[in-house]
C-alpha cells in the first residue's frame, strides 16, 4: 500500500487546489472555447501549446517539494498537467479532472532492441545497435509480439490519487489512443539501412514481419473489446503525439468497440522511400488497423504530403501531423475546409538555440504556418524542445509571439 507523509500530502493537496482554481479561471474558459471548436469540427481560433515533455528537468523536477518517492511521482504528474499554462500561458486545456492512464502495453515484436545513449548532462540522442543484421539470416530471432495489461496497477494509481485529493479533483481513468506503429519497432531492431535494403533483398520476409505485427495489434484490439477494457475517447483523454481527444463523433460515456476510440498510426521511418514503396510495404497493414479505429490521428515527423494519395483514403482521419519536413502550403490545400485538424509541429531551434531569442525568426516561422493553415482547423504544439536554458520567460515570450502572429495572419 502506498503511503505519504502528512507534509507531502499537504503539498500535493495544495497543488491540486491550484489545479482546480486554474480550471475554473476565466483564462481557462477562453482556452477551452478554442478546444470546443475542434471538438465540434469547426474552424475556430487555433490552439498554441508548448509541451514540456522533453525538458522536464528544467520545468518540473526543480519545482518538486515532496520528499517521498511515491508522493513526488504524483506531484510530478500534477505539475506536468498544467506546466504549459502555469509557466508559459499556452493553450493547454485544464479541467477539474485528474487523468490516470490505463496501464496496458503492447509491443509488435518480442525481442529487445539495443541502444547506446548519448552521454552528458540532459543528453537526448541515442544510437541503434542492430540485433538484426541480415533479415534472412536473423529472421528466426524475431519473435511474435505480445500485450500486457496491468489493471491492478491502474486501480492502485486511481485509489492512491483519490485518497489524497479525490475531494478536490475528480480522478478519472483514461486510455491512450490505440496504437499500431510497426516500422519504428523494426528500425530499432535492424537500423534504417537494413530495413530499406530488406525491401529490395527480402520483400517476402518483410511482408511476413509486417503481417505478424499487424496481427498482434488486431488481437490486442480484440482483447480490449472482449475484456471490456476500452474507455471513452473524448475531452482531455490523451491522443498520441501529445494531443487530446476532443471530438463530438465518438461516445463520451462508454466505449465497447475499438471503433468507439481514437487510434494513432505513423511510419516516419519510411519517409525516404517512394510513395509507391510505402504503398507496397506499409499502407496495406496500416489500412487494416485504421479500419479498427473510430477516429485516426496520423503521423510523426514523416512527410505526409508525399503519401497523401494513400492516407487520404481513410474517412476517419481527423488529425494530421505536419512536421517541418512537409510542404506546409500543400498540406494546407489538402486539409482546407475539411474536418481534419492541421496538427502543426514547428521547428524547435528558434527557441532552443543558444543566445537571445530571435524574435524576427520566430515571427517569420509562425507567419508561414498561419498562411499555410488558413482555412484549416489548426492545432500547434511546439514539440521536440530539449531546453530553454532554464529561462521560463524565454518560453513564455516564444508562446506570446506565436499567439500574436497566428492571430494576425491566420484566416478562418
Amino acid at each position: 500500500m502506498k503511503t505519504v507523509t502528512k507534509k507531502d500530502r499537504d503539498i500535493i493537496r495544495e497543488i491540486a487546489r491550484k489545479h482546480l482554481e486554474l480550471s475554473h479561471s476565466k483564462e481557462n474558459e477562453k482556452v477551452l472555447e478554442k478546444w470546443k471548436c475542434i471538438e465540434q469540427g469547426k474552424t475556430g481560433e487555433p490552439t498554441v501549446r508548448f509541451p514540456v515533455s522533453n525538458f522536464t528537468n528544467e520545468t518540473i523536477t526543480p519545482r518538486l517539494r515532496c520528499e517521498g518517492e511515491e508522493a513526488r511521482n504524483l506531484e510530478f504528474q500534477l505539475l506536468f498537467s498544467t506546466a504549459g499554462r502555469d509557466l508559459f500561458d499556452d493553450d493547454t486545456p485544464v479541467t477539474d479532472e485528474f487523468p490516470v492512464q490505463q496501464n496496458i502495453w503492447v509491443t509488435p515484436f518480442n525481442i529487445a532492441s539495443k541502444l547506446t545513449r548519448a552521454q552528458g548532462e540532459n543528453a537526448k540522442g541515442y544510437h541503434i545497435d542492430p540485433v538484426i543484421h541480415d533479415l534472412a539470416e536473423d529472421f528466426d530471432k524475431i519473435k511474435e509480439g505480445f500485450f500486457f495489461p496491468n489493471i491492478e496497477a491502474t486501480n492502485q494509481a486511481v485509489e492512491f490519487a483519490s485518497d489524497i485529493f479525490g475531494d478536490i479533483l475528480q480522478v478519472k481513468r483514461v486510455m491512450r489512443s490505440l496504437e499500431g506503429s510497426i516500422t519504428n519497432a523494426l528500425v530499432h531492431l535492424m537500423g534504417m539501412e537494413t530495413l530499406y535494403l530488406s525491401m529490395y533483398d527480402y520483400p517476402h520476409l518483410l511482408h511476413r514481419l509486417m503481417d505478424s505485427a499487424c496481427q498482434v495489434y488486431e488481437r490486442y484490439y480484440d482483447y480490449l473489446e472482449n475484456e471490456g477494457l476500452l474507455l471513452p475517447a473524448a475531452g482531455i483523454s490523451p491522443v498520441a503525439q501529445e494531443s487530446y481527444a476532443f471530438n463530438n463523433e465518438l461516445p463520451a460515456d462508454k466505449a465497447t468497440k475499438t471503433t468507439d476510440c481514437w487510434g494513432f498510426l505513423e511510419s516516419q521511418e519510411t519517409t525516404a522511400v517512394s510513395p509507391e514503396t510505402f504503398a507496397e510495404f506499409v499502407f496495406p497493414y496500416q489500412n487494416r488497423l485504421a479500419k479498427r479505429f473510430g477516429l485516426l490521428s496520423y503521423g510523426c515527423c514523416e512527410r505526409v504530403d508525399a503519401i497523401w494519395e494513400h492516407i487520404s483514403k481513410w474517412k476517419n482521419l481527423r488529425k494530421l501531423s505536419v512536421s517541418p519536413f512537409n510542404d506546409a502550403m500543400l498540406v494546407g490545400e489538402y486539409l482546407r475546409g475539411s474536418n481534419i485538424v492541421y496538427y502543426s509541429k514547428p521547428r524547435a531551434e528558434h527557441v532552443t538555440l543558444p543566445g537571445p531569442l530571435n524574435e524576427e525568426a520566430v515571427i517569420g516561422s509562425f507567419k508561414e504556418i498561419a498562411r499555410a493553415a488558413s482555412g484549416c482547423m489548426l492545432e500547434i504544439a511546439q514539440r521536440e524542445v530539449g531546453t530553454i536554458f532554464g529561462d521560463y520567460e524565454r518560453g513564455r515570450r516564444y508562446v506570446e509571439l506565436a499567439k500574436q502572429t497566428i492571430s494576425k495572419y491566420w484566416q478562418p
